[in-house]
């Protein structure tokens, strides 16, 4: 792999503090562990279905602002619902999503993946959001597992994912092997992680 510049360097200095001031918001996985305990529930993957709409607005509004707060605040419910209402109308294929359940059919975390058939990695992760209470738990792993298979299974071996390189959950698509996006020219692009191997990442996110 190509080194890093003195400028990116520094960059990732700056990147990997405000992670680290953002993750001291979030529980830790020993925490959490006990909560899942407590609860004594079992969670399942499924693939998300059009009565799912109201709950994943909410969910996507709940999780996205729990990431990014106190850095930004996004859409309300009303906006979400509808995003999510169009993509389910248009059923051409082009997206799917999994989401998480509890046996009551709460939602607690969804993914989503996009094929972009004319771009070099014609995957695309563009959502993976859990409730901060399921975290670090195996279940992101799982959600991303689901997502990889199914890119395999439609003959798409490569994925990429657009992230705020400040969110602490980067550091899970490290983890899994997810690498910076390098620019023709050279430079990182720290907006982007590719998975240039479908297979491998597969092999690292079980499913069951």
């Amino acid at each position: 792999m190509q080194p890093m510049s003195l400028h990116e360097r520094g960059r990732l200095v700056t990147i990997r503090a405000r992670r680290f001031l953002l993750s001291l918001r979030r529980p830790g996985a020993a925490t959490n562990a006990r909560l899942a305990r407590r609860r004594g529930e079992t969670l399942d993957v499924r693939r998300a279905v059009a009565s799912d709409v109201p709950a994943l607005a909410a969910l996507h509004v709940e999780t996205w602002n729990d990431t990014y707060a106190p850095l930004m605040t996004g859409p309300p419910v009303a906006v979400r619902e509808r995003q999510w209402r169009d993509a389910f109308a248009a059923d051409d294929g082009s997206w799917f999503c999994f989401v998480v359940t509890r046996p009551d059919g709460q939602l607690v975390g969804f993914a989503k993946g996009i094929v972009r058939e004319r771009r070099e990695d014609p995957g695309e992760l563009s959502k993976l959001y859990l409730r901060r209470d399921h975290q670090r738990l195996g279940w992101g792993r799982r959600l991303l597992g689901h997502v990889a298979g199914e890119f395999l299974g439609r003959g798409i071996t490569s994925m990429s994912a657009f992230v705020e390189p400040s969110n602490p959950s980067c550091r899970f698509f490290e983890a899994v092997g997810g690498e910076w996006l390098r620019e023709p020219d050279g430079r990182l692009n720290f907006n982007w992680y590719v998975w240039s191997d479908l297979r491998a990442l597969a092999a690292r996110c079980p499913v069951g």
